[in-house]
């Protein structure tokens, strides 16, 4: 069976699209290789979420990959998805272990190697890097980059598997990778003209294929 961080080798953060449905990305995402999908949408309810993870789920659990649903336990488990990515402001990653299922993942993000360590400690399963290159996708964070230093930084105190997140390209997955940690992308694929071309793309760095 594939360790947890192989299957975090790409995970794909989900947002609303325009003209095209979502569940026909998540396919091109996964028949293209990638690893995890995220379903994130910080402007749903629960109801919304809840539909969307429904529609989304047959296709994931078909390629074999994780589902996360980001922030939501509670969808998480209505869901029966494989896990949730925790944020700072989130239910507590200790709170969470308590009410979760056996087998239940749980991711956090933080770029503090002494939140990593707490979180590991409270039960966190994996932890979410960065913004390393800065990005697009959280206001206010696009000049914020912690850069692969720290990365590692932050994996050595949690040790834990990672993703590292937050403007990865093509151009500088490569480092990630040499650094131990999956990639996890929302924009650079969700908002890309061809998804399963951008995921190919990455994929083909390092070792990240493999």
């Amino acid at each position: 069976m594939a360790s947890l961080q192989d299957r975090l080798r790409l995970m794909v953060l989900t947002e609303p699209q325009r003209g095209r449905a979502l569940v026909d990305v998540v396919e091109a995402c996964l028949a293209a290789g990638a690893t995890a999908i995220q379903l994130r949408d910080k402007t749903a309810t629960a109801r919304q979420l809840c539909e969307r993870g429904e529609a989304l789920a047959p296709t994931i659990r078909r390629h074999a990959a994780l589902f996360i649903v980001n922030d939501r336990l509670d969808v998480a488990v209505a869901l029966q998805a494989d896990g949730v990515h925790l944020g700072p402001l989130d239910l507590p990653v200790a709170a969470a272990r308590r009410a979760a299922p056996p087998g239940f993942l749980i991711g956090f993000s933080t770029d503090d190697p002494r939140k990593a360590a707490l979180a590991a400690s409270d039960g966190a399963d994996y932890l979410g890097i960065g913004a390393l290159f800065g990005t697009r996708s959280k206001e206010g964070l696009e000049h914020e980059a912690i850069g692969v230093a720290r990365l590692q930084e932050v994996m050595e105190a949690g040790g834990l598997p990672a993703v590292g997140i937050g403007g990865i390209t093509p151009r500088n997955a490569a480092a990630v990778v040499a650094a131990g940690a999956g990639i996890a992308v929302l924009s650079s694929v969700m908002r890309a003209d061809d998804p399963a071309a951008a995921v190919a793309r990455l994929l083909s760095v390092g070792t990240l294929g493999q």
